[in-house]
């Protein structure tokens, strides 16, 4: 059985974007795959080039793993772990730091796009080194199959050009070559004005605050200037994109009739959306709760994940120790 992996940084909660782009596709997959061949893991090392408070980070460390066990991640059957918890990735990403070109790291788009809006003296080193770590990640573990989006491709490269370097200088298969798998469906969910949903562009809809915060941002989603009596283009209506991706066929006809109809307003649009939010996501928005009111059980389930991923990083890492002729980890 092919191994997956995926991660997602803990910057915060959980956006809708986040839910139906990577949490719910990789739970599907990680629910349905062979006991331990998918690894899901809370990137909290990557999260350092962005938060710089500690409790912060361990606070959004809660957040995404009860998002993930809300919507049903079976954590007996896959290895779902802190980051942080299994440092041979560390060790392996500083192997992988002496051998891959600098000058390809500064043709990374997450380097390039932070220098054009941030002063360079305030770039760390994490954050060009960022795709390195990222390699570790996968390559510690053989993943052959990586759910990204596409923003995270380049990255997906990087890690396969590391992997073809090693295998070539070793002299055989150490690395499998990973492949990014993209979910076309849910490759960009829409924020609140239209572009791609972004804590960092603040568009995004958070179903796990409270229905009055959640109303709010809902409501904010941009509209043209339609009055209510006239057609509405379904099409490029950013309501109607939402509602597109979480409601049924029927419901989605009879939202697209209303539309093309006229007589029904934005207003009327928008609570629609935010009703089926609510009732839809019900289940896992209890859930949610429940976990973030008992984080002794969170941190059972990913230290027990970390134990298991452990076991495999241990030794895999000796195995590349052997490569550079060093003493294996006791």
């Amino acid at each position: 059985m092919e191994k997956i992996l995926t991660g997602i940084r803990s910057t915060g909660t959980p956006h809708l974007g986040n839910i139906l782009g990577v949490i719910i596709p990789s739970v599907n997959m990680a629910n349905k795959n062979e006991k331990h061949s998918s690894f899901i893991f809370i990137a909290d090392l990557h999260s350092l080039i962005q938060v710089n408070n500690i409790q912060t980070i361990k606070n959004n460390t809660y957040q995404i793993a009860a998002a993930w066990l809300a919507f049903g991640l079976n954590a007996e059957n896959c290895l779902f772990y802190r980051q942080s918890d299994v440092s041979e990735v560390t060790e392996l990403a500083w192997y992988f730091s002496c051998f891959f070109p600098y000058q390809r790291l500064t043709l990374a788009h997450s380097f390039k796009n932070e220098i054009k809006k941030t002063n360079k003296e305030k770039i760390s080193l994490g954050l060009f080194s960022y795709p390195i770590l990222m390699a570790a990640d996968i390559l510690l573990y053989n993943a052959k199959i990586v759910p990204v989006g596409k923003d995270q491709l380049q990255h997906i490269e990087i890690a396969r050009r590391i992997a073809s370097f090693f295998n070539k200088k070793i002299g055989h298969k150490l690395f499998v070559l990973p492949n990014a798998f993209l979910q076309k469906k849910m490759m960009s969910v829409p924020g609140t004005d239209g572009e791609k949903m972004s804590k960092s562009k603040k568009n995004w809809i958070n179903i796990f605050s409270s229905d009055e915060i959640l109303k709010k941002q809902i409501m904010s989603i941009r509209t043209d200037s339609q009055s209510l009596e006239e057609k509405k283009n379904h099409e490029t209506d950013y309501i109607m994109s939402l509602y597109k991706l979480i409601a049924s066929l029927d419901q989605i006809e009879k939202m697209k009739e209303k539309y093309i109809r006229g007589g029904y307003g934005y207003y009327e649009a928008k609570i629609a959306l935010y009703e089926l939010i609510i009732h839809k996501f019900s289940i896992e928005r209890k859930k949610f709760f429940y976990f973030m009111k008992n984080k002794s059980l969170l941190d059972h389930i990913l230290d027990s994940g970390a134990k298991k991923a452990k076991i495999i990083a241990h030794k895999r890492l000796n195995d590349i120790r052997k490569c550079f002729k060093f003493n294996p980890l006791i």
